[in-house]
Order: structure tokens, then sequence, then C-alpha cells
């Protein structure tokens, strides 16, 4: 079975809990089977590698997953947390929209 989250892979969200805890940062990656995400920027994490064709090697910093749970979708108007609802346009297009403040999320 297929999961399904409200959020999508660019979206801009808000770390709610963590040593992050309210930075901001883009969805880079969703991992549904671990129910987590890859956020742009947010917990880092060195990493020793060997060096190959691709990298030179050494100690570089990567992004760690964050749990789906621990984000939310910051407000188009004021960036702040906020919950996902989705409704109906009178087209009859079905979009996300920020239960915050009513703003559509593209």
């Amino acid at each position: 079975m297929v999961k399904k989250y409200k959020i999508k892979k660019g979206d801009q969200v808000v770390i709610l809990t963590g040593k992050d805890k309210g930075k901001k940062g883009n969805i880079i990656d969703i991992v549904t089977k671990r129910n987590r995400v890859l956020i742009q920027g947010i917990s880092m994490v060195k990493r020793h590698t060997k060096p190959s064709a691709a990298s030179k090697g050494g100690i570089e910093d990567k992004e760690s997953s964050v749990h789906i749970s621990n984000v939310s979708i910051a407000d188009p108007k004021d960036g702040k947390p906020s919950k996902i609802g989705f409704k109906f346009l009178d087209k009859g297009k079905k979009v996300r929209f920020s239960k915050r403040s009513g703003e559509v999320i593209d």
C-alpha cells in the first residue's frame, strides 16, 4: 500500500521539535517506507567517505532525515506552522490550502 502525505517535495516546512526547532527549509526527498523527509540544510550530520571517481573523500556534511510528524508546512502568509486541508475550486480542481490563513498552497 502506498502512503499518501499532505506535504510534497519542494514544499517549505518548519521543524517543530529537536535541535533544529523553528528552522525552515525545503523538502528534498520523502522516504515513504520510513515516514521520514530530507530537508535542505536541516539536521546536518558528518559522514566520513572514501575517495571515489565522483568525490574527493574526507568528512562531508549531509542532511539526515527527520520524521514526518516533526515537520509542518509553512503558512504562505506569515511563515508559521500550519495544518493542510483540501478543497475544490469553482472549476472542480482539488487544491491544498493552509488552515491557518486559508491561502492556497501551490
